[in-house]
């Protein structure tokens, strides 16, 4: 082991923490969580551009966006204990690479097939990559410096949430070469390739002095569940809801009680699971992974169909779409900075329920202006409404998963820190199948649209029917908090950050993890 390599057994070397290469280091990795954070939100904007530039159907635009979600909460457990066994910064260089190979290969796409596998190869790359960010801070750090740290990580998710979706309307307006929605991918390359460049040079390596073994079985019958689940319900609308789709989705269940079944037989096997179930005998993380499920699911339905509404049903521009959503950003980041600095140690649980229930009253407002206004609508009428809801999106994601770590034993938080993560991603993966039965179902009743006016009328009435069954849930949301605790009795940001136990490396709060949600 080299002089600026870290120790195993504590995870940081003591030549390096003193070192200003570190900064490098963390600017490396902080670039990209950044360019994993702005991909999983730029590509909603893009979307009637790639719809008609590769004649792409509904069900394939899903796709696009589902199949990253999907690939990403499947290997995302997996990707932390790779990190953990083998290097973060090997795991971390051996993602950048695979992201930016997928990120070209999204670019050259030649047919929607080609698109929607290069994203599913995009999401498991990130699933490599992002894991090993935090991971590779809280080795290189020290822990009076981690605090400021993190504190940038904060920063860095704010900025993607804000400009993720505009950058996306920038380059797809911009129509650079020619090239219309590709450059939302093709960006990806020259940061993908100064990052293996240098974090080959900076990055310290590390290894988790005892990292669990890995789950592929687990991951196998975890995929397969999600997969029964989302593809017919990406596909069923398009082929009439076959027999074989309610099938497969019948047998979803039945997958994930085999899943279960398994899980327990690995833990006693040689007790390195995929998901560590004894959590669930605790109650208040029990609720959070309900609540973090649902919230995903709303925030997968929520995305595709404002950019859907928006660009086809109302037939603006990208960049129109795009600095519409600006408002909302800005709302999410000032809530979410309020809520853990200033309200959460005061109110606890409630800033959380007071969050779903903003979330309801701006979904209802947006309900009525989208009904009143129809066609007509501009995007200063629709502020007031995502303001409200940004707020109250703000309130939620910050301090939740701290809530929902509050009452784990310690020797879990790793573990638990990464299950809320992917459950997060396979709640939105869900969602957005789920966009085939709330939006499209209810424009396929509306039978073929003769005139364009026939169209926007059947968009804005999708709309609104989603955006009903999105306050609904989160109606349900709000009363499943009550299972939260009142007050959270630890925050992970001090914990054993080598204590890995396959979550990421023990990450201290899963701030990267989380992020891709914020505007998904």
């Amino acid at each position: 082991m080299s002089a600026h390599e870290t120790d195993a057994a504590t995870g940081a070397d003591s030549t390096t923490t003193g070192d200003s290469r570190r900064w490098i280091a963390l600017a490396i990795v902080m670039t990209a969580a950044f360019m994993d954070l702005v991909d999983a939100t730029i590509v909603n904007i893009a979307i009637p551009s790639i719809e008609h530039d590769l004649g792409a159907s509904f069900g394939a635009i899903q796709w696009i966006t589902a199949g990253y979600a999907l690939a990403f909460a499947a290997g995302l457990i997996t990707g932390g204990r790779l990190g953990d066994i083998y290097g973060r910064k090997r795991l971390f260089l051996l993602g950048t690479a695979g992201f930016t190979l997928a990120s070209a290969l999204c670019g050259l796409a030649a047919n929607p097939e080609m698109l929607v596998a290069s994203r599913l190869l995009q999401g498991a790359a990130a699933a490599m990559m992002v894991p090993q960010v935090l991971s590779i801070v809280h080795v290189t750090f020290p822990a009076h410096e981690r605090g400021k740290v993190f504190g940038m990580f904060g920063a860095v998710v704010g900025l993607g949430a804000v400009s993720g979706p505009l950058l996306g309307a920038l380059l797809t307006e911009w129509n650079i070469a020619g090239l219309e929605w590709r450059p939302i991918f093709l960006i990806n390359l020259p940061v993908g390739v100064a990052a293996l460049i240098l974090g080959r040079k900076y990055i310290i390596e590390s290894k988790a002095p005892k990292a669990l073994r890995l789950d592929l079985v687990g991951v196998v019958l975890v995929t397969a569940a999600l997969l029964l689940l989302i593809y017919p319900l990406t596909r069923g609308r398009e082929l009439d809801w076959p027999l074989w789709g309610h099938l497969m989705m019948a047998a979803s269940p039945l997958v994930f009680g085999a899943l279960v079944a398994y899980e327990r037989y690995k833990t006693r096997k040689d007790g390195s699971p995929l998901v560590e179930l004894s959590l669930f005998r605790v109650k208040s993380f029990a609720a959070g992974i309900a609540v973090q499920l649902t919230f995903g699911i709303v925030l997968g339905v929520f995305f595709l169909v404002w950019t859907l509404y928006m660009q086809i049903g109302l037939g603006w521009s990208a960049l129109r779409a795009g600095l519409t959503g600006v408002p909302f950003s800005i709302a999410v980041s000032v809530a979410a900075g309020l809520s853990v600095q200033l309200l959460v140690p005061r109110f606890g649980r409630k800033v959380l329920q007071t969050g779903a229930l903003t979330m309801v009253a701006g979904i209802l407002l947006y309900f009525f202006l989208a009904g009143r206004y129809e066609a007509g609508i501009s995007p200063w009428q629709m502020i007031p409404a995502l303001v409200v809801m940004g707020l109250g999106m703000g309130l939620i994601v910050a301090p939740l998963t701290d809530a929902v770590l509050s009452e784990v034993p310690k020797e879990h938080a790793g573990s638990a820190s990464g299950l809320i993560n992917t459950t997060g991603q396979m709640g939105n993966a869900i969602g957005l199948g789920l966009v085939s039965v709330v939006f499209f179902g209810v424009i396929d009743d509306r039978g073929p649209a003769k005139v364009p006016a026939d169209v926007t009328a059947a968009f804005v009435d999708a709309f609104r029917n989603s955006l009903g069954w999105v306050a609904v849930v989160l109606a349900g949301i709000f009363l499943v908090m009550f299972a939260l605790p009142a007050r959270p009795k630890q925050h992970l940001e001090g914990g054993d950050a080598d204590g890995a136990d396959g979550a990421g490396g023990g990450e201290p709060d899963g701030l990267v993890e989380k992020a891709p949600a914020l505007a998904t």
